[in-house]
């Protein structure tokens, strides 16, 4: 079996994600046979994987880090939420949607699953890295855990946990953390990792001092904000939501932040852009309706946010109207979901700007696909999505498929795409904006995240902590 580390947090968005990611990218360099493994993820940004299934994309990345094809073992269970519930996708397929109640209903049978999918990767690979998710000391939650230290001590493992000081409270949060463990979870435990400092960071050698006595434990590094790093976010707390430069001429961008917004990395590289939830100031050149999972209901927040008509009237004077997913159902005639697949709204009229119209069907599709746009340019994308579009008139789409399948629209004022990921590539961002970001190749992206870890780990490696 396997060696394995779990990393979990004293809350979430505390940098679990990005500390596994790190790992992973060492252990690699290092020559080891790693592989990544999250029991339980919550977040709609999801990746379909190549053998089929759908995971969180956060363990893509990581994946991605330890050299590894992503596949549903390495993240079994996925929550999409959306409007109370969740859809629940076990080892890559859709299962059921629940409500916090009935999934925590499900726990016994659910952790059969998580351990099967753990007990496999271990069988195939040297070292996994675990990572947690949330806070590890929800005492409420400690009967139905499946994802943080139920998991510890159910396979074992050692286990350390990130606290960020960026946010405040760290002594808190960790003291607290330790303080509420039991005797078996204590016994696993290995120690603490401080992220986000920011400054000098030999001005807290003494907090380390004194959260080493108080909670009888080592600290595992102190971990300065890494500006010049950017890796996916895990879901829509962690998205980087601030403008980072001013917007080109003529390619200033909004893009709605929906209520259900899935799969907001499609984005990361339009750094310029400005995320809106009520009707901003000024014109712009570009609206986005990005993915959502649930696209009627999100279709009905836009027009009460009054967005859906500034949307028109924008494009009206000439803003060019983009849709992805979602997006791209919205901008039709009309959406249809007789079967409640998404929503209990059986019907909703689009924003009438594109000549389709959309049923949901239960058969999710989910799959890679490469493909060059209208303009030349390459690109690999993918789809996950439950509606079934139907076209009625389209002169120009957005691309042609690697298969010869025309996909999409692309007419004066309008581009729609089920495709993900085509704005992660600046070719078509460059045709599309018109503007070509500037983007660093995933090997030297997780080189630094490597350099990060081995430099700031406070005489420690993974493969030491049994």
């Amino acid at each position: 079996m396997a060696g394995a580390l779990f990393v979990g947090g004293t809350s979430s968005n505390a940098g679990k994600s990005w500390m596994a990611t790190a790992i992973c990218a060492s252990l690699r360099r290092r020559g080891i046979d790693v592989a990544p493994f999250k029991a339980q993820n919550m977040s709609n940004h999801s990746y379909p994987c190549r053998g089929g299934g759908e995971i969180g994309r956060a363990q893509v990345v990581q994946a991605e880090a330890c050299g590894l094809e992503p596949e549903p073992a390495m993240n079994p269970i996925l929550l999409k939420p959306s409007n109370g519930s969740s859809q629940v996708v076990v080892n890559g397929k859709a299962w059921k949607t629940l409500s916090p109640r009935e999934y925590y209903a499900q726990a016994a049978e659910l952790r059969c699953h998580v351990l099967r999918a753990y007990q496999d990767l271990a069988s195939r690979h040297e070292f996994i890295v675990i990572e947690g998710a949330g806070s590890v000391s929800e005492l409420n939650l400690r009967d139905v855990d499946l994802v943080n230290l139920g998991l510890v001590t159910s396979v074992g493992v050692p286990w350390i946990v990130v606290a960020d000081i960026e946010r405040g409270g760290v002594f808190g949060s960790v003291c607290g953390t330790v303080g509420l463990l039991t005797p078996e979870e204590r016994a696993l435990f290995r120690g603490f990792a401080i992220n986000r400092f920011r400054g000098d960071v030999a001005i807290f050698e003494d907090g380390v001092r004194m959260l080493e006595e108080r909670t009888g434990t080592r600290c595992l590094g102190v971990f300065p904000v890494a500006d010049g790093i950017v890796l996916d976010a895990e879901d829509s707390l962690a998205l980087n939501v601030t403008p980072a430069m001013r917007p080109p001429v003529h390619a200033r961008t909004a893009i709605v932040r929906f209520p259900s917004l899935s799969n907001g990395t499609d984005f990361r590289l339009l750094n310029w852009a400005e995320w809106i939830t009520s009707v901003p100031a000024g014109d712009f050149d570009f609206i986005i309706l990005p993915g959502t999972k649930s696209t009627a209901s999100d279709l009905g927040w836009l027009r009460a946010s009054g967005l859906a008509d500034w949307a028109i009237a924008q494009h009206a004077k000439g803003a060019t109207v983009i849709g992805i997913c979602g997006g791209l159902q919205m901008l039709g005639r009309s959406i249809h979901d007789p079967q409640a697949i998404e929503s209990d709204v059986p019907f909703a009229e689009g924003l009438g700007l594109a000549p389709c119209l959309t049923v949901m069907a239960s058969d999710k599709t989910t799959r890679v696909r490469q493909g060059v746009t209208s303009g030349g340019a390459a690109f690999s994308g993918y789809e996950i999505h439950a509606g079934r579009t139907t076209w009625e008139d389209v002169r120009r789409p957005f691309a042609r498929l690697d298969d010869g399948e025309l996909e999409g629209i692309r007419e004066d004022g309008i581009v729609g795409t089920y495709l993900h990921g085509v704005f992660e590539h600046p070719a078509v961002c460059a045709e599309v904006f018109g503007v070509r970001p500037i983007d660093r190749s995933k090997a030297d992206r997780f080189d630094a995240l490597a350099d990060w870890f081995e430099c700031h780990a406070r005489g420690w490696s993974p493969l030491d902590l049994d």
